[in-house]
């Protein structure tokens, strides 16, 4: 029997990340960007102190770079010592991004905060604030960016803690949209004997297993117009008789969103805007009080289809909703980017009665649709030589199991389009 105790679970705060382009957008936007995984460590820290925890466990990828930029050095410093003001431990772990063969400031770190080396998995114990043994932590940093042994099989739980935290950065299932660095399976990490896994590397949170818990974490910030939603830590609680309860606190100081508008039905370009400005609308409610990044996406089909293939009216819209949306504040709205993945109007009944091409086109799509190891071997089939490109090969597997169905709907819908143009010129 242990004692209850509560920590904070953080991952790949990537202070001084750098966010390129955006050169059209207004200052405090880019402003905002540049400060925001700033302004998520200090959330971090925020929320540690209102939370009361115990200690805070950072899984890999505090920096953004190898070569920590001073700036965030004193950052990161800065704050710690806020933490150990109040009593709060931290345990801490370097990643690909920020491995230990990087340059860095000699700097003292605050007392109670504990960085595992990179030669082998160390173990230390953390306390309650009463200072009571509440668990032994485990971790090991990168020693270099590419780190491709597989490190769980280092890791080995003592007996001398009634609760066991292992911090890893690293690939858990070969998830293609991150590089396979320490890969290792989920079966070897539930069976090592801890009871908590904490995880970095992947940026997208996710509970990939309880008792014992595996988790992912995510970034504390999205970066890129892929990485939406919200983004920050986990709190997590463990009672005296080891149940462990997970709560998810949003970090983000910017939030990147993304919404899809159907343009089904909308005749005019003063509804299609209407419907653009309703979702801008939606995706600031979403945002929770913060600035957001928006993405916009048109798609189906519709009178206006044609009026989109060029660009222009897309350009023209994306202006009109800058020029609206945009209102400096703790909560504004920037759309950055208008994309139309929208298509002809079709009889698709009748499309499907087609006993010619077109017709079989149709067919195919629907059936590899239905049957989803039928897609994957024709989708392989189909990008064959870009997978057997050594730097292409990487992006293309990347990409496929990010949109395959998507992919799909808009190669089919593309080519019936095609065809129907071609029909229309003859």
């Amino acid at each position: 029997m242990g004692v209850p105790f509560r920590f904070i679970h953080a991952a790949d705060l990537h202070l001084d990340s750098p966010f390129r382009g955006l050169v059209k957008a207004p200052d405090a936007v880019r402003t905002a960007l540049s400060a925001a995984t700033f302004a998520a460590l200090r959330r971090l820290t925020d929320a540690a102190i209102e939370h009361e925890v115990d200690f805070v466990v950072v899984a890999g990828d505090l920096f953004d770079e190898a070569d920590r930029s001073l700036r965030a050095q004193f950052a990161l410093m800065k704050e710690w010592e806020r933490l150990a003001g109040h009593g709060i431990a931290v345990y801490a772990i370097h990643g690909n991004h920020d491995h230990l063969g990087g340059r860095r400031a000699k700097l003292k770190l605050p007392d109670g905060v504990h960085i595992f080396g990179a030669n082998r998995v160390q173990s230390a114990p953390a306390y309650t604030r009463s200072g009571e043994l509440a668990a032994n932590v485990y971790g090991v940093s990168y020693g270099e960016r590419a780190v491709t042994e597989n490190l769980a099989l280092r890791y080995a739980a003592d007996a001398d803690a009634p609760y066991h935290i292992a911090l890893l950065h690293g690939n858990v299932g070969g998830d293609p949209s991150h590089d396979s660095y320490a890969p290792c399976s989920l079966e070897q990490l539930t069976g090592g004997g801890f009871h908590y896994w904490a995880l970095g590397h992947i940026h997208k949170r996710e509970v990939l297993h309880q008792y014992p818990h595996v988790v992912y974490s995510g970034n504390s910030q999205g970066r890129n117009p892929r990485e939406t939603g919200a983004k920050g830590c986990y709190l997590v609680d463990v009672s005296a008789a080891g149940a462990t309860d997970l709560t998810f606190l949003p970090l983000d100081a910017v939030r990147w969103q993304e919404m899809i508008v159907p343009i089904e039905g909308a005749a005019t370009e003063q509804e299609l805007l209407s419907r653009l400005q309703t979702a801008a609308g939606s995706a600031s409610e979403e945002g929770e009080g913060r600035p957001v990044m928006l993405r916009l996406k048109l798609a189906g089909s519709g009178p206006l289809h044609a009026r989109l293939k060029d660009g222009t009216l897309t350009a023209a819209l994306l202006e009109q909703l800058q020029e609206e949306l945009w209102r400096e504040g703790s909560a504004w709205v920037y759309v950055h980017s208008l994309e139309a993945s929208t298509f002809a109007q079709m009889d698709w009944a009748a499309l499907a009665m087609d006993d010619g091409f077109t017709g079989e086109l149709y067919r195919l799509g629907e059936r590899l649709r239905e049957n989803s190891e039928a897609w994957r071997m024709f989708a392989r089939a189909a990008i064959a030589d870009i997978d057997s490109h050594p730097k292409l090969g990487k992006l293309g597997r990347r990409s496929w199991d990010e949109l395959p169905m998507d992919w799909l709907e808009e190669a089919r819908l593309l080519a019936i389009e095609a065809i129907a143009e071609e029909g229309e010129k003859e």
